[in-house]
């Protein structure tokens, strides 16, 4: 029996899966990745991390603009694959996903049927989980509701970022998905249709209004909202000063539970820290980014920026 592979991959975190299967010495055919796309003030074309290990590893590479194309189905049929695997890409027609016998499969950084959606990894530390996971899954017509065919769960560490946290899933990730390939081919896997739990959380796609800071929220949460966005897109808040309101990002920060005199929300410049002011405390802002401006350290945005004593947070 052949087991030919098709990989459909687009980020860093689907690099990790690909060179573990090619290490692995699983037969992978082909690579489907995004096209290039314009990057930086050049507008030069920026190749995927996935299509730069390809053409290292001198794998058929194929790059669709649309994925219900027939010329590009035509493509995947050619190929005959056995089994295709999504890790990290767009969503697949059921025009593409049902073309291998054995089925096509998918790496989420979750525990399904709990956050589905674009942004796993974010929200499960928002939301102050102590434990995620990876589960792979026999994708179908909806998303991330297929049936599962294996899981593992992570812990979250209590200063877990979501950079952190996305590399020990990409590691982990790598070895299931290698598992989950010799299970299907050795027929070991039995897959189980996912346990509708009431309420599901969920992982929506992270946007303009989702990423600002909730100053009202605990220290707990406001910190753990930092994290979770940290080191991409940032954690978002109006800044106030002086009449002039623009949005700032904050990448790290502590949490200071004291009684204080000031008012919430309330901006403190003192000892080299910037400080806002909470019901709890503070929250020490460590690592933020102004506009137009690289991503510093407290102390070094002082040291070049003059603030008035009327600052305040939104």
């Amino acid at each position: 029996m052949s087991r030919n592979i098709i990989f459909f991959g687009t980020p860093a975190f689907a690099v990790h899966c690909l060179k573990k299967i090619v290490t692995e010495n699983f037969k992978v055919i082909a690579v489907v990745t995004a096209p290039d796309k314009p990057s930086g003030r050049g507008r030069q074309l920026r190749k995927s991390a996935v299509k730069e290990f390809s053409e290292q590893h001198k794998l058929p590479l194929l790059q669709p603009t649309n994925l219900k194309d027939p010329l590009f189905i035509d493509a995947l049929k050619a190929y005959a694959p056995d089994l295709m695997i999504v890790v990290a890409f767009r969503m697949l027609p059921k025009e593409v996903w049902s073309i291998p016998p054995q089925g096509t499969f998918n790496l989420h950084a979750s525990l399904l049927p709990h956050y589905r959606g674009a942004a796993p990894i974010n929200w499960a530390i928002i939301n102050l989980e102590r434990q995620t996971g990876i589960t792979t899954f026999f994708i179908n017509e909806e998303i991330d509701t297929g049936a599962i065919l294996l899981q593992e769960k992570i812990a979250i560490d209590k200063n877990e970022t979501a950079g952190s946290l996305h590399d020990k899933l990409a590691l982990k990730g790598s070895d299931l998905v290698c598992k989950t390939i010799e299970g299907i081919f050795t027929d070991k896997i039995t897959p189980s249709l996912q346990k509708e739990n009431t309420p599901l959380k969920i992982a929506p796609k992270l946007n303009q209004q989702n990423t600002f800071i909730d100053w009202d929220l605990s220290l707990e949460h406001i910190n753990a909202k930092v994290r979770g966005l940290s080191p991409y897109p940032g954690a978002k808040s109006k800044w106030i000063d002086d009449q002039k309101e623009f949005v700032i990002k904050i990448f790290q920060t502590e949490m200071v539970k004291a009684a204080h005199r000031f008012e919430p929300k309330q901006v403190i410049i003192e000892d080299r820290k910037i400080l806002i002011a909470h019901r709890e405390g503070f929250i020490d802002c460590e690592l933020l980014q102004f506009p137009n401006k690289k991503i510093l350290e407290a102390k070094d945005i002082l040291n070049g920026r003059e603030f008035s004593d009327q600052i305040r947070v939104e």
